[in-house]
């Protein structure tokens, strides 16, 4: 039990220090504020004269998607921390103290869940001034926001293992964009995969972003559910689960040069 408070003490104490550090970089906001505010109004605005969604508003098929992309790229600032502390040195430094190891990790996805609650007040609220509007009752929404969050944690781990596996911040960036970006757009977040190349369907549909932005779809705006609430639970569920580990792992690696 004492293990146990110990190490919850040392996460919350590195969140917070996670969270200082972006108070004092506020460049850091731009990506998980003003970028996914410029999706939504470009889209909107933009290129939404132009796609129809039968039976829908653009806005309010596009919302989720982009709620979905927001909280897949919020873990980028793990990924860039780790990958500093890496190589400033200063997890050895974490490593000397008398702390819970693992909490260099876990202090970082907690304090992403803090930025991804940012991210969701900054999201609805430019969707509701654009348009936007929920369709489903409290419980469903509240579903939803949950979701979201879990999905956000999961990702959380996949740029905890890119920060800890790459030789910088910057590089760590960069292969989290390359790998996730075309994974969202191929898929059903800003346009029907119908509306797609032949070929390409196929690999929308079955692309879990699909039923990720499919199951906000469903519990914001009402559209049919499917199978795609359960199966993005289980996809946030087997990303976790690989992941944390492949962190762990990577971490312990880490610390024992």
């Amino acid at each position: 039990m004492t293990a146990l408070v110990h190490g919850l003490s040392d996460t919350l104490v590195l969140s917070k220090r996670s969270l200082l550090r972006i108070r004092r970089q506020p460049d850091l906001l731009v990506g998980f504020t003003i970028q996914p505010v410029m999706f939504v109004l470009l889209f909107v605005y933009v290129f939404g004269g132009a796609i129809q969604i039968p039976g829908m508003d653009y806005v309010d098929f596009l919302l989720p998607g982009i709620v979905v992309q927001s909280m897949i790229f919020g873990g980028f600032v793990t990924a860039l921390g780790l990958a500093e502390d890496l190589k400033k040195g200063l997890i050895d430094r974490f490593r000397s103290l008398p702390m819970w190891g693992p909490a260099v990790l876990t202090g970082r996805l907690l304090a992403d869940v803090g930025t991804n609650v940012v991210q969701l007040v900054v999201m609805f609220g430019v969707g509701v001034i654009v348009g936007f509007r929920f369709s489903t009752s409290a419980p469903e929404v509240v579903a939803g926001i949950a979701l979201m969050l879990f999905l956000g944690y999961a990702f959380s781990w996949v740029f905890a293992f890119i920060g800890l596996s790459v030789s910088s911040g910057e590089a760590a960036n960069a292969v989290g964009f390359t790998i996730l970006f075309p994974v969202t757009f191929v898929s059903s977040a800003f346009v029907p995969p119908e509306t797609m190349p032949s070929w390409l369907q196929p690999i929308a549909e079955h692309n879990p972003f699909t039923h990720m932005v499919n199951a906000a779809r469903a519990l914001f705006v009402g559209t049919p559910a499917g199978n795609d609430v359960w199966l993005a639970v289980l996809w946030g569920a087997a990303i976790t689960g690989v992941f944390a580990a492949l962190s762990i792992w990577r971490y312990r690696r880490a610390v024992a040069r």
